[in-house]
């Protein structure tokens, strides 16, 4: 490679890492503890799991649970019912301040077998919280979610421009090395160089699914105005608005007509992923794969009919494949640890690009190609020699 396209991916990798490196550091800080998010909730007590018995007394009233959540806060609106994706004995009821608010004020665990109230989850509270908020908008909402969006695809530039600049780094050098005799500087360039090198796929596959995962309200938002309102559109004069039906109804209607599939959440009338009359139950597969997808249903809740039925179109699949990508939820605790553990290294990577940036902020491209080829620039050597 010609020492002026060199030049211009050094400039590349220099910039675009300066800008995004301490959001992204940011960002493997707060991610590394929610990695293990559904484990601290239980070691916290704030989520709980059914209390063991010999044998279910058989499927909980649906309509019981969504009467004993509304009545807890009657000035609240139900806005979701969800089967927990871990644990087929719990539902969980999430209420809002209206129907189509964006936060919770309220969610309550029930047992799926006999419909007793076992649980309410602190919202909004706590450290987990905390790092949650920091981590998807930096307590910023919709702008601050798209900000670290951007912080990503700099970040994704950072580490194409980082692996095209490895290739003259390993000409003199064996993979591995680390320049323990040199000055500390070059030491924690091998290190970065090496970590950065290792991670590189890992960084690559976490920034893009987590820049995708930035755009989930714009994601969903197009969908509910395009496919939800087109499955909707035939059926808006069928009942009266505020009259839904039953919850129970719209449930049974659900898994029957899906009966290899499983109910992932039911959106109440009146939220973004309803209409003003009907139920929309969010159905999802068995296995690993299409356990992650979604079909939505929509369902009359005074009749039991399932009056529409559609997949999701391509860029709402692409976003809940990403989701559970980007925090290792594939394969069980083993892909956390290794997430963790991966994540600690990219941490390495970040931290040393800072120290490197710190110690020398104003290092020009020929010092840099000097250090990569294994020589001091002129500099060091005169600094030494005095």
């Amino acid at each position: 490679m010609r020492a002026s396209a060199i030049q211009a991916w050094f400039v590349v990798h220099k910039w675009t890492s300066l800008v995004c490196t301490l959001f992204m550091l940011l960002l493997c800080v707060t991610g590394l503890p929610l990695i293990f998010a559904h484990e601290i909730d239980h070691l916290l007590e704030r989520s709980i799991d059914p209390p063991e018995v010999a044998q279910g007394p058989g499927p909980a009233d649906v309509d019981a649970i969504v009467a004993d959540a509304q009545a807890r806060r009657p000035d609240d609106v139900v806005q979701f019912l969800v089967r927990d994706p871990d644990e087929p004995d719990l539902w969980f009821v999430r209420l809002g301040a209206t129907a189509t608010a964006e936060e919770p004020t309220a969610f309550y665990f029930y047992d799926a077998r006999d419909g007793s109230f076992l649980h309410e989850y602190p919202v909004g509270e706590g450290v987990m919280n905390v790092l949650f908020r920091l981590h998807v908008d930096m307590f910023a909402g919709l702008p601050g979610t798209l900000f670290l969006g951007l912080m990503g695809l700099l970040m994704a530039a950072a580490i194409v421009s980082g692996a095209v600049l490895y290739a003259p780094y390993m000409k003199k050098l064996r993979f591995g090395t680390v320049r323990r005799s040199r000055s500390p500087r070059l030491k924690w360039l091998d290190l970065h160089n090496l970590t950065g090198i290792v991670t590189m796929v890992w960084l690559l596959a976490v920034g893009i699914t987590g820049v995708i995962n930035t755009l989930a309200i714009p994601i969903f938002g197009q969908w509910q105005a395009t496919q939800l309102a087109e499955m909707a559109a035939p059926h808006m004069g069928e009942g009266p608005a505020g009259d839904p039906g039953s919850a129970a109804r719209a449930v049974r209607a659900a898994l029957e007509a899906a009966p290899d599939m499983r109910l992932s959440f039911m959106a109440f009338p009146g939220t973004g992923y309803s209409t003003d009359r009907h139920f929309v139950a969010m159905m999802q597969g068995t296995d690993p794969l299409t356990s992650k997808l979604l079909e939505p249903l929509l369902i009359d809740g005074r009749t039991g009919e399932i009056l529409e039925r559609r997949t999701l179109p391509w860029y709402v699949s692409t976003l809940l494949l990403s989701q559970p990508l980007h925090f290792g939820d594939y394969g069980g605790m083993p892909l956390k640890v290794l997430w963790a553990l991966l994540d600690l290294m990219a941490i390495v990577v970040l931290g040393s690009g800072v120290y490197l940036w710190l110690k020398r902020r104003h290092v020009t491209f020929e010092a840099w190609l000097q250090s990569v080829q294994g020589e001091a620039p002129a500099q060091e050597e005169a600094r030494k020699a005095a």
